[in-house]
């Protein structure tokens, strides 16, 4: 036999029998995760288990298993789209709403070798129904609960996902975001959570609120998986994510320091802070007070108008896309739909959000397009991008929630301390969160807030402070 002939057979063997191996260490891996998500799930995270996990494994033979996510378990928010399956946005109106194909966000993450093994429960309808809401509560899959203390909150509305990963069933889950949604649940359960720049990726097949903000976004046990994970999300890009991780990313960065947000002094949260603070100087970064966000509660008071006119528009656009077996074909089907089924969809609070979008009209003033255009300039060029230009910053931080707050489903949440994810969710941009430890046992996430499409550059700082933080 040519020997040149000998060395290629002996190589391509080789390869087979570790793609071989790869895949058998992948399904004892799958197998574990499932019987996790089956019996370990003391949070209420999980809302379904899918049936194929194991067929999954199997249709990774022959993928490079350098694939971004190869053999990585990945749990989905019950709002995006998995063929097959049911995607509910937790109500019981949508239980009928059996995908026909996967998201495209699902099919990249497929395609980049992540095995899909459940649903995810989250707030109902991603927490756009009622003033009064309980984050974490579903009449499809009921309360989810903080992984670190089951009588606090786990946030919304990606609850389940942050609570899944935060618990450690698994490492990897998709939530989406529109203001707060995946950013506030990764804080206050413990983990790392990115809401890219809005329109990197794509948001077919997600039940909608507002095409101005929605997103999908990774939540994550570390930085490096969130990266990993935006490798699938966003492929083809010039420069990988994970590529651009480095433990000096923080030297001789300026960062703003939003000091409106700053916890209450002498607060648990306060002193956990400040040593945050304290660890990104002594990774190098320059530290810039900023004291003021101008116009900050006028744009908070324009999104609302906002999200409630486009969420109108949007539910109905998608619910007009549903299968014929969904019943409820408009907002006003949804509507009808709960106050036949009060006791199951409206035991602890009511409708009062999708009342005022319903009221909200096409002819209202200004025009949509009018409006969502002056939001995204109040809050990106004349907001982040503003602030970052005067105080010659490349970042800006802060403290990314409050304390989780104690779960009242009587009277609703009761939200602790301050929230900076309202300029990054009206302009757009991203908004990375990365734990800062624990007060009081409770954790605190650390904002990284960019420009458009700086998501290189927010997890490479948050890398740089997670691995510091580690040491």
């Amino acid at each position: 036999m040519n020997p040149l002939k000998t060395s290629q057979w002996t190589l391509g063997l080789l390869g087979c029998l570790s793609a071989c191996q790869s895949t058998t260490n992948v399904e004892s891996s799958i197998e574990a995760t499932l019987n996790r998500l089956q019996h370990e799930d003391q949070t209420n995270a999980i809302l379904a288990i899918v049936p194929d996990a194991l067929e999954q494994v199997r249709a990774l033979e022959g993928m490079d298993p350098n694939q971004p996510l190869y053999g990585q378990a990945v749990v989905v928010k019950d709002n995006i789209h998995i063929k097959g399956m049911a995607t509910t946005a937790g109500s019981l109106a949508l239980a009928n709403n059996i995908a026909k194909q996967d998201a495209p966000v699902v099919a990249r993450l497929r395609n980049a070798g992540a095995i899909i093994v459940g649903k995810t429960n989250l707030s109902e309808w991603a927490n756009f129904r009622s003033t009064s809401s309980t984050s974490g509560w579903s009449s499809v899959g009921g309360l989810t609960t903080n992984p670190l203390d089951p009588a606090c909150t786990a946030c919304g509305s990606s609850s389940g996902s942050g609570a899944a990963v935060g618990s450690g069933l698994v490492q990897i889950a998709l939530g989406t975001e529109t203001d707060g949604s995946v950013t506030c649940p990764a804080a206050m359960c413990g983990i790392v959570g990115l809401k890219p720049t809005v329109g990197l990726l794509p948001t077919e097949g997600v039940v909608p609120i507002s095409k101005n903000q929605d997103t999908v976004g990774p939540m994550t046990t570390s930085v490096t998986l969130a990266a990993h994970t935006m490798d699938a999300l966003a492929p083809n890009q010039t420069n990988s994510y994970a590529s651009g991780l480095s433990r000096d990313a923080l030297k001789n960065v300026r960062i703003g320091v939003l000091r409106h947000h700053d916890p209450e002094p002498k607060s648990p949260e306060a002193d956990l802070y400040q040593r945050s603070l304290s660890l990104l100087e002594e990774q190098g970064a320059i530290l810039v007070d900023i004291e003021e966000i101008p116009g900050l509660g006028r744009i908070q008071r324009l999104e609302w108008t906002l999200l409630l006119r486009e969420f109108k528009r949007e539910i109905n656009l998608y619910l007009a896309s549903t299968p014929k077996e969904v019943k409820s074909r408009t907002l006003s089907d949804v509507m009808a739909f709960n106050v036949a089924n009060t006791e199951l969809v409206m035991p602890y609070f009511g409708q009062e959000v999708f009342e005022l979008s319903e009221q909200t009209s096409d002819s209202d003033e200004p025009a949509l397009e009018t409006l969502a255009r002056q939001l995204k300039r109040l809050a990106g060029p004349e907001g982040i991008d503003a602030l970052l230009n005067q105080a010659d910053c490349e970042i800006l931080v802060a403290p990314t929630f409050g304390r989780p707050w104690n779960i009242d489903l009587e009277n609703g949440d009761n939200y602790e301390g301050s929230s900076c994810t309202t300029l990054p969710a009206v302009s757009g941009y991203p908004h990375l969160t990365v734990p800062m430890g624990l007060a009081d046992g409770l954790p605190l996430g650390l904002s990284f807030i960019g420009t458009a499409f700086s998501e290189s550059a927010l997890l490479a700082a948050g890398y740089a402070f997670e691995q510091a933080r580690a040491n």
